[in-house]
């Protein structure tokens, strides 16, 4: 089907320069700015972090004290765009309290406190139906989604990223994530231009999509601009696999090193459409 959305202003983001942003996640357990200089160190031009830890609903009260010199240094490295992921507990398609309203309020809790971290992209996995249907799975993503939204201050966008379909996850392929697209949209109103998307493509892999063969990158790609836009395309998680194709299975390897190999991989980085407003993002093991 083609995009049924009504054209909303643009709120992609852009850079001074044709290169795709390439950046990578880096663990903040040792401070904001020992992150940002490591991320300059190894040439990295954008940067996710977690705001906390991503296994427990805490959260901080307020930013941790090197925060504003974070956020400089980012500034003056011309690091972006930097991007908040959520915590892992967060589940926008389950109905089962308290996790329901853990889960928006947390997300609520996230998007609200990203300009403290310089964030402009606030990531979220999506979640699981948990045997409740697809049905009422899109309505209460559509749902939690449109109350997040509203929440978020002005040029932060809130990112769904896609699932590899395992244990009822929702998002696993590019019409679901279309389907969540418009009934988030009939929801939200004027906030439905916050909304991006994130392809991981560890993910695609596990979900069945052959993104090891250019030639379906570029088809996939056709398909997401079709369906949701790629104006709405704000991340690609870059990540390499040890899990078989179709597997439903989630297992980062070091790029090249797994089953997809540097050719699919390098064909996302390779798509001139993708040079401005997304962003690659590394979540390479054991950095």
């Amino acid at each position: 089907m083609a995009r049924t959305v009504a054209d909303e202003p643009r709120r992609r983001l852009t850079w001074p320069s044709d290169a795709p942003r390439v950046g990578i996640h880096l663990g903040v357990a040792s401070g904001l700015l020992r992150a940002a200089r490591r991320a300059r160190q190894i040439g990295a031009t954008a940067l996710q972090i977690f705001s906390d830890n991503p296994t427990a609903w805490r959260r901080r009260p307020e930013a941790p004290r090197d925060a504003d010199a974070f956020i400089a240094y980012l500034d003056r490295a011309k690091i972006q765009p930097i991007a908040v992921h959520a915590s892992y507990l967060i589940n926008l398609a389950g109905t089962a309290e308290p996790f329901a309203s853990q889960s928006r309020s947390g997300l609520t809790f996230e998007i609200q406190r990203a300009p403290e971290y310089g964030a402009t992209l606030v990531n979220t996995h999506i979640g699981s139906h948990r045997g409740g249907g697809l049905t009422a799975g899109f309505r209460r993503i559509a749902e939690n989604v449109s109350a997040a939204m509203s929440e978020a201050p002005p040029g932060v966008r809130l990112v769904l990223e896609n699932s590899s379909g395992g244990g009822d996850n929702l998002g696993s392929t590019i019409e679901e994530l279309a389907t969540i697209l418009e009934e988030a949209a009939a929801l939200s109103g004027d906030h439905a231009a916050a909304l991006a998307f994130c392809l991981d493509t560890a993910h695609l892999w596990g979900a069945g999509y052959d993104v090891a063969q250019p030639d379906e990158v570029r088809r996939l790609i056709d398909r997401f601009e079709e369906l949701v836009g790629l104006d709405r395309l704000a991340l690609v998680h870059l990540n390499d696999s040890r899990s078989l194709r179709g597997s439903r299975n989630d297992r980062h390897e070091h790029l090249g090193a797994g089953e997809i190999g540097s050719a699919g991989l390098g064909a996302f980085l390779r798509d001139p459409r993708l040079a401005q407003g997304t962003a690659f993002m590394m979540e390479t093991p054991g950095v």
